[in-house]
């Protein structure tokens, strides 16, 4: 087992990809069945007429997969202490049935949180990619990562 990655491994202008992850009609459905059930999610023929123009997985759905292939990828073996929330999001192209989709992570930003000496904040760009590397999904959030040494000065 390796060591987990903490605040001291991200380094500004760090770049890293995850996944692939399919994404079928089926999950596309049953998650907008469950958590967003608009027609275009729900139905080809309904979502053909919609600015769609075709089945689309919900925006919330592009961000659960999103946070699966991070925690997947990185967060599950680091040193993650959440997040204080999220900066931006935005969903530039639908989420196809069919579709394999990347996660491209940059980091933007490393700081030694100056309350807490446990913890940096680490600023991050994901970008969401489709099988064409057509950026589906954005978002930049911070993550509150333990430190190696709790005293140190980043």
């Amino acid at each position: 087992m390796t060591d987990k990655l903490h605040f001291e491994d991200f380094k500004v202008g760090d770049e890293a990809v995850y996944g692939p992850r399919h994404v079928t009609r089926e999950e596309i459905v049953a998650f907008a069945a469950e958590f967003d059930p608009q027609p275009m999610h729900l139905d080809e023929a309904a979502a053909a007429n919609t600015l769609l123009g075709g089945l689309g997985g919900s925006g919330w759905h592009s961000c659960a997969l999103l946070m699966r292939m991070i925690a997947d990828g990185f967060v599950l073996n680091s040193t993650s202490m959440g997040s204080p929330g999220v900066e931006e999001v935005r969903w530039l192209r639908p989420l196809r049935p069919g579709v394999n989709l990347r996660v491209r992570t940059r980091v933007l930003e490393a700081r030694a949180s100056k309350s807490r000496p446990d913890m940096g904040l680490v600023k991050m760009t994901f970008e969401m990619i489709d099988d064409s590397d057509a950026v589906v999904t954005t978002m930049i959030s911070t993550l509150m990562m333990g430190r190696r040494d709790a005293g140190a000065s980043a």
